[in-house]
């Protein structure tokens, strides 16, 4: 090992030696300009610049996130503003379409009351000849059923001029 009375030193740390304090601080010196002049001009504005950067960036996005959330709004109006009228329009078609379908049901109605109508008359004709058929039978039956009871009553037949008699006129047919 070195002596330390050989190097001129009382022994112990160099830093407590005083006669070594002048280049000590020399070094330091050296050290500190050059740390400040890297820090300085490289490592602060690398990271101020990082940081700039990260703003800008940050504001950039902002700015984007606001103008999607604009243009977004613009649409869901926009989309809206159309559902509105494709509301309005599939009503129209609606009431179009319920109109329609009255029309054509009160047509319908109104196609078959005729046919009932028609059906009506044609049923009330054939039951006024029908009555006025049996009304010409009544006649002729009522002057066979009063012969049948003269002679079942009295034995003897009734002549037919005595029948006609019996029944008066006839009536003027309704």
């Amino acid at each position: 090992m070195a002596d330390p009375a050989a190097s001129g030193g009382a022994g112990g740390l160099p830093q407590f030696d005083l006669a070594q304090w002048p280049g000590q601080m020399i070094w330091v010196l050296v050290v500190f300009a050059v740390l400040y002049v890297l820090f300085a001009k490289v490592f602060v504005p690398g990271v101020g610049g990082a940081i700039d950067a990260r703003e800008a960036k940050i504001a950039g996005d902002i700015a984007e996130a606001r103008r999607f959330k604009a243009e977004a709004e613009a649409q869901a109006k926009a989309a809206a503003g159309e559902m509105d009228q494709a509301r309005d329009n599939a009503r129209q078609v609606a009431a179009a379409a319920k109109k329609e379908a009255k029309t054509a049901a009160a047509r319908r109605r109104a196609e078959e009351a005729g046919r009932l109508a028609k059906g009506f008359e044609e049923a009330e004709a054939r039951i006024a000849a029908a009555k006025t058929d049996a009304m010409g039978h009544v006649r002729a039956i009522a002057a066979g059923t009063a012969a049948a009871m003269i002679e079942r009553l009295t034995g003897a037949a009734a002549s037919s001029a005595e029948i006609d008699g019996a029944l008066g006129a006839p009536a003027a047919q309704a």
